[in-house]
């Protein structure tokens, strides 16, 4: 990296390129990756698992009435503008 202006980094295109490893040794090294991080994962206690389930359940159960309600409120706003099914006349 150079620096052109104050502030400003530019890429050099001459930089020495380290040459990749090959398949088998990325796959290994991400496997080694993905076991690091699963080392840093903490399981919660069984307190915070049902408060989190409970805070789910709750989003859901708001989230469904939501929509059951923009559901009936277009129902019969459709049923206003079109008229109820059937019920035409000179049949």
């Amino acid at each position: 990296m150079v620096q052109d202006e104050p502030g400003e980094v530019v890429a050099v295109g001459d930089a020495s390129r380290e040459k990749k490893p090959n398949f088998f040794r990325r796959i290994a090294i991400f496997i080694r990756q993905v076991f690091a991080e699963l080392r840093k994962v903490v399981t919660p206690t069984r307190q915070e698992l049902v408060k989190f389930t409970a805070v789910v359940l709750g989003f859901v159960i708001v989230m469904m009435a939501l929509v059951y309600g923009l559901d009936l409120l277009f129902t019969l706003l459709t049923q206003y503008v079109f008229g109820t099914p059937g019920s035409a006349t000179g049949s």
